[in-house]
């Protein structure tokens, strides 16, 4: 496969580090394209995705400026996303981050419809319902979508809702919810966008909370 131009270097590196969504003229991402480095969602508004391949190309510019690859996990309190990058809500930013209301809901929706395509390309069998290894990377963002993709609300400033935190354990996260049943509520939405989950409660709060880890099989 013949090395990206610098112009295409760029459009990849800018791409939206959540979703590997990409912006360009259309003649510049249908040659990503061809170049298998992007693939073009079936469903309308046909927005355009980095491939596995195109995501290897975007962490080794990242590496290359000398600079951290994306870290499986971002901290506990993520600073609100930038100006037009997509974030999913992990219930735990200060300010609500982009836009909100029925344009939110849009964002998510096509960012899952671009998750469950990546799934598509990147699972051996072509499992649409099962994690795939960007989940398993992102897994803080990725459980995140998963819930605010269903429908379910996340914590903000005066709202009660869910909360995606990193754990100290491999291939885990978790997720607290105000009552016990937000919490089932969301323990449903994990289980069938493919999480397999556990509640616990801690001795200490005696705060039941889920454990959420991405299904392999």
């Amino acid at each position: 496969m013949r090395p990206p131009t610098a112009v295409q270097r760029r459009i990849i590196e800018a791409a939206d580090p959540a979703t590997g969504r990409l912006s360009g003229t259309e003649t510049q991402l249908t040659g990503l394209v061809r170049a298998r480095l992007a693939f073009r969602h079936p469903r309308p508004p046909h927005a355009y995705f980095l491939t596995p391949a195109g995501h290897r190309v975007r962490e080794e510019g990242v590496r290359d400026e000398g600079t951290a690859p994306p870290t499986p996990e971002p901290p506990p309190s993520p600073s609100p996303a930038p100006s037009g990058v997509f974030a999913a809500r992990t219930g735990t930013e200060p300010t609500p981050p982009g836009a909100q209301g029925p344009a939110r809901a849009r964002e998510v929706r096509t960012a899952w419809e671009g998750l469950v395509e990546l799934r598509r390309m990147t699972n051996t069998d072509g499992s649409r319902d099962r994690p795939c290894a960007w989940e398993r990377s992102h897994l803080v963002q990725a459980a995140a979508l998963a819930l605010e993709a269903t429908g379910c609300l996340p914590a903000g400033p005066g709202t009660d809702g869910y909360r995606v935190t990193p754990t100290p354990q491999p291939e885990a996260v978790a997720v607290h919810a105000p009552t016990p049943a937000s919490l089932h509520t969301c323990a449903t939405a994990l289980n069938e966008a493919g999480w397999q989950t556990s509640q616990h409660k801690p001795p200490r709060t005696n705060t039941p909370y889920l454990l959420a880890s991405p299904r392999r099989t």
